[in-house]
C-alpha cells in the first residue's frame, strides 16, 4: 500500500464512519505548533471534496518519505473523505516540524468540526450536504 492509498483509506474510513452529516459543528480549525514550527488547518464537512496546502517544504525527503508526496497525502483525505481542507504552514525552519504541525493541525480541525451540536440537525442552511 502506498502512502497515498493509506490516506484513501483513512478519507474513506473517515466518511464512512462520520455517517450522515448531522448534528455536528461540521466547520473547524486547529492551529499546532512544533518548535519554531506553526501550522493551520481549516475542514468543512461539506461533501464538497477541495484541498489547498502551502506547506513550504523545502527538503526533497523526510526520513524516507518524500516530501512532495505530503500534500498528496492531504489531498487524498479530502477527496475521500468528501471534505474542504486548507492547509498551511505559518512559520517553521525544520521540514519534518513543519510536516507534523500540519498534521496535528489537521487533527485539532477534525476534532472541532465532528463535535456533536446537541441538536440532530443537518449543518446547512439549504437542509442538506
Amino acid at each position: 500500500m502506498t502512502t497515498q492509498d493509506s490516506a484513501i483509506a483513512l478519507g474513506t474510513a473517515f466518511k464512512q464512519a462520520l455517517g450522515e452529516v448531522r448534528g455536528i459543528r461540521r466547520y473547524g480549525t486547529g492551529f499546532a505548533p512544533l518548535d519554531e514550527a506553526l501550522s493551520r488547518a481549516v475542514i468543512d464537512i461539506c461533501s464538497r471534496p477541495y484541498c489547498v496546502t502551502d506547506l513550504k517544504l523545502q527538503r526533497e525527503k523526510i526520513g524516507d518519505l518524500s516530501t512532495e508526496m505530503i500534500p498528496h497525502i492531504f489531498y487524498s483525505f479530502a477527496i475521500a473523505a468528501g471534505v474542504t481542507l486548507h492547509v498551511d504552514v505559518l512559520r517553521g525552519e525544520n521540514d519534518h516540524h513543519r510536516a507534523e504541525s500540519a498534521f496535528k493541525a489537521l487533527a485539532l480541525a477534525i476534532r472541532e468540526a465532528i463535535q456533536r451540536t446537541g441538536g440532530d440537525d443537518v449543518p446547512s442552511t439549504k437542509g442538506v450536504l
